[in-house]
């Protein structure tokens, strides 16, 4: 059986929508994991909600090669400069 496809759009329902988030940034934070282990690539990923709480991921070894203090001051200035973009619109 064949699954229907949705069509993208914003979900309204503000519970439905977080709830959405929270599975789909597991899936794809699993997704990257695998993406790493498969084809050893080293992957840091940096997701942020429309709140501005921000999640990251990063593969074992990036986390090794950046270091972890300099992985989450990375991940800092990703953010503010992000929140600049969206600021500027």
């Amino acid at each position: 059986m064949t699954r229907k496809k949705i069509q993208m759009k914003r979900i309204d329902n503000t519970t439905a929508r977080q709830v959405t988030f929270s599975e789909r940034r597991k899936c794809i934070f699993k997704k990257a994991l695998e993406l790493s282990t498969l084809c050893e690539a080293e992957i840091a990923l940096i997701v942020i909600r429309a709140t501005g709480k921000l999640f990251d991921y990063g593969s074992p070894r990036a986390r090794c090669l950046i270091g972890q203090d300099l992985f989450f001051f990375v991940l800092l200035v990703k953010f503010l400069e992000l929140m600049d973009a969206v600021g500027e619109k």
